[in-house]
């Protein structure tokens, strides 16, 4: 007989018992889900739900608790790192009802899971040095850098880990929302959420079949057909793709269409399509990388390790049949104001010839405002705002994180325009614990946010072709080396 050893820790949770509304698959429900029977006949049901949906599991008989087996997050992919699996626990309530409690174990085989964290506290985007708490701004691309000569400086407070675990009532509520007319033998039970399958495919797998990752906070709310989500985003961590990766995955399997957009060049809308599109084998993988843009002497954090393992994510999602789509819309030869009109152009163009999908779009979070001005141009029309300008359903959120590293490219320490520093760089946040959640504020900041999303501690994410030419995760580091924690700035002019 197996042991089992439960320890669960619910720091600051509100939990009710009884009935409750559903609103949206994906929202964090405020209660748990109760059965109106004793666990002794729930529990069959229980076992049933988890065979149905091949979710392999082992349990210790007459404990009422069960385990999946381990499952890697988007499935097949070589590179995720990041696997999960669930422990259901059955209490009874009373003697004629019970509930279940499932709680969400994920590993990570490069340990960048953080510690659990604190009070929330809400994370700054990153500060010129000497600037007071309330100037921050964003570094992004050479571009950006260039107009801003910004230099971000911070402390170093990196918490790391192995593994964590967490409750997952979003699970419980699917679980109930399948199990619960079985049992009382309804006829009429509504039928299960369909995910999101693209037109072309002739099938997709089912809600269960793809694994997503623990379900994030908030997102619910945003994660609509029609909404247009803007990421303001701190470029070159490993975490923010993953949140792009995760938010996808959720939201089309929430039965949500969602598109892409990523600030790569304009001219690469053909090989990330062709990408896209194929097996994903290590010619394909060549084949996206001999864009000049992915050898870019100034190897910004879009062009990481990260992003191409996000464009590998999502080709996987496309490959099991759901609906997901990619655009890119930099217009790098493009400076200044024109360049964000043109920027802003092409991301209202994709919007409206697609109204009925979630567009979730990732830039630089001086490009995404929605307010004018930027700390060194007043009259500077961001992206964001002009975006806002011509679409309904908009939201901004800037990006918050616990301190760490990211990959950046900044004006050289003595001020050379022409020269950059691009390397591993400290970046200094704030501890809102370890989970990636949405918030949203009561009203817009003088930036033009409504709010922000967390993505924990952050790692730095290095240029891709420093990580090898082939598929990420290959470990092919043959022609650009590239050397775990390294911290050391390579200039480039």
């Amino acid at each position: 007989m197996m042991r089992w050893v439960v320890l669960v820790v619910l720091a600051g949770a509100f939990v009710m018992t009884g009935c409750a509304t559903w609103r949206s698959d994906l929202d964090i429900p405020d209660r748990e889900a109760v059965y109106d029977q004793p666990l002794e006949a729930v529990w069959p049901e229980i076992r049933e739900f988890f065979t149905r949906n091949e979710l392999s599991f082992r349990e210790d008989r007459g404990s009422m608790v069960l385990e999946t087996e381990w499952r890697q997050e988007f499935g097949g992919s070589r590179i995720a790192g990041f696997f999960h699996r669930y422990m259901v626990v059955g209490r009874r309530e009373t003697p004629t009802s019970s509930k279940l409690q499932i709680f969400r174990i994920t590993k990570s085989t490069n340990r960048t899971l953080s510690v659990g964290g604190s009070e929330l506290d809400w994370g700054q985007t990153a500060r010129r040095s000497g600037e007071g708490e309330g100037d921050g701004f964003g570094v992004g691309s050479p571009e950006d850098v260039a107009a801003s000569l910004s230099a971000p400086r911070g402390d170093v407070a990196v918490a790391a880990g192995s593994g964590q675990s967490q409750r997952d009532m979003v699970m419980e509520w699917r679980v109930f929302r399948d199990v619960s007319p079985r049992l009382a033998k309804e006829e009429n039970a509504p039928k299960p959420v369909m995910v999101a399958r693209a037109p072309s495919a002739t099938s997709a797998p089912s809600q269960f079949a793809v694994e997503c990752g623990l379900p994030i906070l908030g997102l619910g709310k945003q994660a609509k057909p029609g909404a247009v989500l803007l990421l303001g985003e701190l470029h070159g961590t490993r975490e923010v793709p993953r949140f792009v990766a995760q938010s996808t995955c959720q939201a089309v399997v929430a039965g949500v269409p969602v598109t892409v957009g990523l600030e790569l060049p304009l001219e690469n809308q053909t090989r990330v399509d062709a990408f896209l599109e194929s097996q994903g084998t290590e010619h394909d993988w060549l084949k996206l990388m001999e864009s000049p843009f992915w050898r870019s002497p100034y190897p910004d954090g879009r062009g990481s390790e990260g992003m191409a393992n996000l464009l590998e994510q999502l080709r996987l999602l496309r490959a099991m049949g759901l609906d997901v789509e990619v655009f890119v819309f930099d217009h790098p030869k493009a400076n200044g104001q024109e360049r964000e009109d043109a920027m802003a152009a092409t991301v209202v163009h994709q919007v409206e010839s697609s109204p009925k999908r979630f567009h979730m779009i990732l830039s630089g979070n001086i490009h995404s405002r929605t307010k004018k001005g930027l700390p060194w141009d007043e009259q500077r029309k961001p992206m964001g705002y002009l975006v806002k300008e011509k679409l309904d359903d908009v939201v901004a959120l800037d990006m918050a994180y616990d301190s760490g590293t990211a990959w950046i490219c900044s004006v050289d320490s003595k001020g050379v325009q022409d020269k950059l520093d691009c390397g591993v760089r400290d970046t200094r946040g704030r501890n809102n614990g370890d989970r990636y959640f949405v918030h949203l504020w009561d009203s817009t900041n003088p930036e033009g946010y409504q709010g922000v999303f967390y993505v924990g501690p952050v790692n730095a994410s290095l240029p891709a072709v420093q990580r090898g030419l082939g598929r990420p995760g290959s470990n092919d580091n043959s022609v650009h080396p590239g050397r775990d924690g390294e911290k050391k700035l390579a200039s480039t002019r």
